[in-house]
């Protein structure tokens, strides 16, 4: 089974947070709603690695003014690829309390839409498990 360590960034703005709908045809969780993130590259420090996995997500002109580690954990995921395989993977994932100067965004194919969405909101979404656990830990839903 392979390994991937995940950095994965709680973007906040003016008390909301930042989710993203998945791609419905591929990934871990497709069609569900995500915090953003991705996998470290050999040589990449943390920061650096959740650095560039913002702005391949989000774009450039998202202005993150402060990062904080905030915990970590793991667990085992199924990648679904666009040729329809599948593929089981141990995932570490590193999270990251983060705070956005402004809500300019411009995202990527992985995913269908991004919203701000305030605290009590979350607990009405479809949001993936490894989303919802990470609110849950948080105390806000």
């Amino acid at each position: 089974m392979r390994q991937r360590v995940i950095v994965c960034p709680v973007i906040q703005n003016d008390g909301e947070f930042l989710l993203c709908k998945m791609a419905a045809d591929r990934g871990v969780f497709p069609g569900q709603w995500a915090l953003p993130g991705g996998g470290m590259e050999p040589g990449e420090t943390m920061e650096a690695a959740l650095r560039r996995e913002i702005m391949e997500e989000l774009g450039k002109e998202l202005l993150i003014v402060d990062v904080k580690p905030w915990t970590f954990r793991d667990d085992i995921r199924t990648k679904t690829y666009l040729d329809g395989t599948t593929e089981e993977i141990y995932m570490i994932y590193l999270i990251f309390d983060c705070i956005s100067a402004n809500r300019e965004i411009m995202f990527n194919e992985e995913f269908q839409a991004v919203t701000w969405v305030p605290p009590e909101t979350l607990k009405s979404m479809d949001l993936n498990e490894a989303t919802r656990i990470t609110f849950s830990q948080k105390g806000i839903i």
